[in-house]
């Protein structure tokens, strides 16, 4: 297995939607991405752009990613967010996780981060066993809240 480890090219990004939209259906939630892909696309091409992917790639089909984006914490200050960490199905367990996640924490260092973060599913086994080999802190007490954007237009 030869795999490229690199980061995304605005070509690739309707692949890394792909891979996104196959997440949602291990997760159960076929139907919560709703962004179009022209919107992705846009969001994350130019000169600033809003979230950047590290892709791994096998003879020209990408295989995995993980998308990420700067951030600040009052408490720790500059940090990085990962949203996602993706393996096609086909290709896990092989080690392609634990290089996309190397190469995030390089990025984490190119930036200077204090803190990468990211959430996991309580369900998710496979992923919460990952994470707890790489010695990440699980931190059960924190709840994640959002407001949908039907939510943040209320009048």
């Amino acid at each position: 297995m030869s795999v490229n480890i690199r980061a995304a090219h605005p070509q690739d990004l309707p692949q890394v939607y792909d891979l996104i939209k196959e997440l949602a259906l291990y997760e159960n939630e076929p139907n919560e991405p709703t962004v179009s892909l022209e919107v992705f696309v846009r969001d994350g091409s130019g000169n600033q752009p809003k979230y950047r992917v590290i892709v791994a790639e096998e003879e020209h089909e990408i295989i995995g990613i993980t998308l990420y984006y700067l951030g600040y914490s009052t408490w720790k200050g500059s940090m990085m967010y990962l949203d996602d960490l993706v393996v096609r199905s086909a290709h896990r367990n092989k080690g392609i996780g634990q290089l996309l996640f190397q190469e995030l924490i390089e990025k984490s260092k190119e930036h200077q981060v204090n803190q990468l973060r990211w959430h996991v599913l309580d369900w998710n086994k496979p992923a919460i066993s990952f994470y707890n080999k790489l010695n990440a802190s699980l931190e059960a007490e924190w709840i994640t809240c959002k407001l949908e954007k039907d939510k943040l237009y209320l009048s």
